[in-house]
């Protein structure tokens, strides 16, 4: 599919209020999603039907034990795989039927991710590497360097837009990858866990960033197997077994909703 095809395909799917009820659709919704592998004679579940729903600006933490499931529904979220059965709409889009150039689009377009490692060139400066995601998509020098500027002020880090990788803090490090993240305006923020390199003071000053966002109307999606970290988030989902163990508000879930 062409990118100019793939533009309308956007357009034409973007977030709409239903007549009858007035209510916007999920941002992001799941129908029975299984992911399986097939190793040798037999095959191991991953994911074994998980459905549920994210509302735009929703603060949304995935936790679980190694091997639960949680990575699996983490790259399926994220587009980079596709599910064995099921469906998932990502804005409004049918992703899991979409062939791998057009989830690459979407990937671009619509996901903002954040990783633990941090993932930066390095030999980049700070303001090259938030430029990437821009490259990618088409968009002209003049805007590019604009949008990256404006992403870097967001995380507080316009004095540091000449740095290098190499010349930052592991929190600013972060910061840089959240800005770039932020800088094609995604439909959501994928944050896999994004202060598991970080020292515990550097990680709340991660925390309250995403925070920031998430109260400027960002929606974020935060995988951590941290409790603490994970109470950040207004709302968690336990994965265990390939299955949602349990979903439920965090404390800070309850106090937002006088509770």
């Amino acid at each position: 599919m062409s990118a100019q095809l793939m533009e309308e395909q956007i357009a034409t799917t973007a977030e709409v209020t239903h007549p009858a009820t007035g209510v916007k659709p999920a941002i992001i919704r799941t129908d029975n999603l299984w992911k399986t592998y097939t190793m040798g004679s037999e095959q191991l579940h991953a994911l074994r039907g998980v459905s549920f729903e994210i509302q735009r600006n929703e603060y949304v933490a995935i936790m679980g034990p190694s091997g639960s499931g949680k990575s699996t529904l983490m790259n399926l979220i994220g587009c980079l795989d596709t599910p064995t059965q099921g469906q998932y709409w990502l804005n409004g889009k049918l992703v899991s039927e979409m062939e791998d150039d057009e989830l690459a689009y979407v990937r671009n377009r619509e996901i903002g991710f954040v990783f633990q490692t941090f993932n930066l060139l390095a030999r980049a400066t700070a303001l090259q590497n938030v430029e990437l995601p821009l490259i990618y998509s088409g968009i002209p020098s003049s805007e590019r360097l604009k949008r990256a500027k404006e992403a870097l002020e967001r995380v507080d880090l316009g004095p540091r837009m000449s740095h290098k990788p190499n010349e930052l803090s592991g929190g600013q490090r972060q910061r840089v990858a959240i800005a770039r993240a932020l800088v094609n305006n995604p439909s959501i923020i994928l944050a896999d866990e994004p202060t598991g390199n970080l020292d515990s003071a550097t990680s709340y000053e991660i925390m309250g960033l995403l925070d920031s966002l998430q109260s400027q109307g960002n929606t974020i999606i935060l995988v951590t197997h941290e409790p603490d970290i994970a109470e950040y988030a207004h709302r968690v989902l336990h994965i265990l077994d390939g299955n949602i163990d349990s979903d439920t508000l965090s404390e800070k879930g309850r106090e937002l909703r006088g509770q």
